[in-house]
């Protein structure tokens, strides 16, 4: 088993989407911590991108706000380094194919195992050419994470088998953002999900209330938020570590 599926050991597993450097760097880091203190069992990185298409307003903006702050690649890769010696749960990134293809993707990889980074999530990359990746991830010990959609249909047995880390669902078509109430059928896509892996699944996009999130985790192994987390570090900015504590706690709770 992948140091993610540690994640998913004690019970239905929450996991924290944070833009990195929004804010700045030490505002991530005070977040991250609170996050882990208060029930957050695995870390989503975001490395900023200009163009994030699977994001809405709300992680958009976050991207801007980073980006304009003059964060880098290799300033994150700092970062974490740092972050690792007393943040222990697993860590993924989130980001785009582009920002590994342009930094190198061998050299992107191999930091990552470097810095203990855990996962790889690439939205944009379609399981078809997951190639490009795959075999340098497997050499340096990172695990591709799969996204599947409900568009996925009938390639979810397909994406399913060959998934490793944990099954990112996407719970509904569109862009990362909160719902008000999510209508995909998910317990089916579950469901073929189980028939061919063992691999956990955790279930993202548009969770952003503890009702929401025990909804889901009863379908699934875990849930992901990160728009509503967002939202708080744009209210209060360097302030908002506190606020996420207690958002990730009550969160928590629910999935207990």
């Amino acid at each position: 088993m992948s140091n993610i599926g540690k994640a998913f050991e004690n019970g239905k597993a929450f996991v924290a989407f944070i833009t990195c450097g929004d804010p700045d760097l030490e505002t991530t880091a005070a977040v991250v911590r609170e996050a882990v203190k208060n029930g957050a069992d695995l870390i989503e990185l975001g490395i900023p991108f200009s163009d994030p298409t699977a994001e809405g307003p709300i992680i958009q903006g976050a991207n801007l706000r980073a980006l304009s702050g003059g964060v880098t690649t290799d300033k994150i890769f700092a970062f974490v380094r740092e972050l690792r010696k007393d943040v222990k749960v697993p860590m993924v990134f989130m980001t785009y194919a582009n920002v590994v293809f342009s930094y190198g993707t061998e050299r992107f990889i191999c930091t990552c195992r470097d810095i203990e980074i855990d996962g790889l999530i690439l939205p944009d990359l379609p399981f078809e050419e997951k190639e490009e990746f795959l075999p340098i991830c497997h050499k340096y010990g990172v695990d591709l994470v799969s996204l599947i959609a409900p568009t996925s249909e009938n390639r979810i047995a397909m994406i399913a088998k060959e998934a490793e880390g944990f099954v990112y669902i996407v719970s509904s078509l569109g862009v990362t953002g909160t719902r008000s109430e999510i209508k995909t059928d998910l317990a089916s896509i579950v469901k073929v999900i189980r028939e061919n892996t063992d691999t956990p699944c955790a279930i993202g996009f548009g969770i952003s209330t503890p009702e929401q999130a025990k909804k889901m985790a009863e379908i699934s192994d875990g849930a992901i938020v990160g728009s509503a987390i967002i939202k708080l570090l744009e209210k209060y900015g360097k302030d908002a570590p506190k606020y996420v504590g207690e958002y990730v706690k009550s969160m928590k709770d629910a999935l207990r």
